[in-house]
């Protein structure tokens, strides 16, 4: 996508998801957006297997539990 067809877009979508966003907010919204689709486009070039992704591994911390109050 180039800059302003991504312009369009945020100002398509924007209001499809309730947002109002003014002129210089949508150009910034329309910048991360650019460098978000930028790092997608490396992220789909780089060759990596099913097993190269840590997700797996990912094992969160038990909930804290508060201990009952006597």
């Amino acid at each position: 996508m180039e800059e302003q067809e991504i312009l369009t877009y945020v100002k398509a979508a924007a209001p499809a998801l309730g947002l109002t966003l003014d002129a210089q907010r949508a150009a910034a919204v329309a910048q991360h957006f650019g460098r978000t689709v930028a790092m997608a486009r490396l992220l789909e070039q780089a060759q990596l297997a099913p097993e190269d992704e840590l997700a797996e591994i990912y094992c969160p911390a038990p909930f804290p539990v508060k201990e009952a109050q006597a």
